[in-house]
């Protein structure tokens, strides 16, 4: 990998193939992680990824688990 400037930062080019392995877009955002092996890249989750996430729980709870707003603001 090369480091080169960028504005007042240093950024890190990574390669074509760690690039398609990793299945990065522009945008992405990643960590670099020192490791046994060397150096490891792990993507953050995209937002898409998230909501995909979090949509298979929609309608899970019993009735009688759900939250009420009212009730949790009562004193």
């Amino acid at each position: 990998m090369q480091i080169a400037k960028w504005g007042n930062s240093l950024a890190v080019r990574l390669p074509a193939d760690l690039v398609r392995h990793l299945g990065l877009k522009e945008g992405d955002r990643i960590d670099l992680v020192p490791g046994d092996a060397g150096l490891q890249v792990h993507r953050h989750a995209r937002a898409e990824e998230v909501l995909a996430g979090l949509r298979q729980f929609r309608g899970r709870l019993s009735a009688a688990d759900r939250l009420d707003r009212d009730a949790a603001h009562e004193r």
